[in-house]
């Protein structure tokens, strides 16, 4: 199966994620391509089995412009897209906590919960960040 893991991150905790998600579905086998959002040239949805989507959450519950204009690169909604992102409960709390997530896995229609970060996902965050790529590379080999 091959893999785009597209993410978008100023402080390097998103892109921590992402490395991190790379790492877990290389050592599963799968073929994977990192594309940062914003600086790489755009990607070609249709390539891919699996697309994960990595953000963080903007202006009190706000989607990244960057990552709305790689939505509207695709062009259409894949049936196998997973999102991740990284936020900071102390801007907003709870209810705005990773909202682009929310939103994203909303709009894609998600068969998966979103993946929320606090921060950087070192310490004991590692193992939300396993155990979640672990659900979804479970259900996609089924699908597959």
């Amino acid at each position: 199966m091959r893999c785009v893991i597209a993410y978008l991150s100023y402080s390097g905790n998103t892109m921590e994620v992402a490395e991190m998600l790379e790492d877990y579905l290389l050592q599963d086998g799968m073929a994977v391509d990192l594309h940062r959002i914003g600086a790489d040239p755009p990607v070609d949805a249709s390539s891919y089995d699996c697309i994960f989507i990595g953000t963080f959450t903007w202006d009190r519950g706000s989607t990244p412009d960057e990552v709305k204009d790689f939505v509207l690169e695709i062009g259409y909604k894949p049936d196998c897209v997973a999102v991740f992102g990284t936020g900071d409960t102390q801007f907003g709390g709870g209810a705005l906590f990773c909202r682009a997530v929310d939103k994203l896995t909303h709009f894609y229609g998600s068969d998966w919960n979103g993946l929320k970060i606090e921060q950087s996902p070192r310490g004991s965050q590692e193992k939300l960040v396993k155990n979640w790529i672990e659900g979804v590379l479970h259900d996609v080999k089924s699908i597959a």
